[in-house]
């Protein structure tokens, strides 16, 4: 059974940092589309980055320049890594992996 596990949420100021973590049980997680998504309050969900097997990454327009996605295939594990954080970004984050398994999400506020 596939489970994606969330972490590294919080409350933030604008202007800083926070890192998420995505850890995922099973086999041949090297294989896989991974990605994050978010639904901001009242919002629908909406894509934040992918990553390829080969590390090929993609971002919304609204993050690029401030967000990485990365991955590490040995901890079975994709990051995000946000920068220059903006009350925007305030949202549910959601962890993705190919064939529509999804975590259960990890809150980020962005607030002074």
């Amino acid at each position: 059974q596939v489970r994606l596990v969330e972490s590294g949420g919080g409350l933030v100021q604008p202007g800083g940092s926070l890192r998420l973590s995505c850890v995922v049980s099973g086999n041949f997680f090297s294989m896989y589309r991974m990605g994050w998504y978010r639904q901001p309050p009242g919002k629908q969900r909406e894509l934040v980055a992918t990553i390829t097997s080969g590390g090929s990454t993609n971002y919304a327009d609204s993050v690029k320049g401030r967000f990485t996605i990365s991955r590490d295939n040995a901890k079975k594990t994709v990051y995000l890594q946000m920068n220059s954080l903006k009350p925007d970004d305030t949202a549910v984050y959601y962890c993705w992996k190919e064939n529509n398994y999804w975590g259960q999400g990890t809150q980020v506020t962005v607030s002074s």
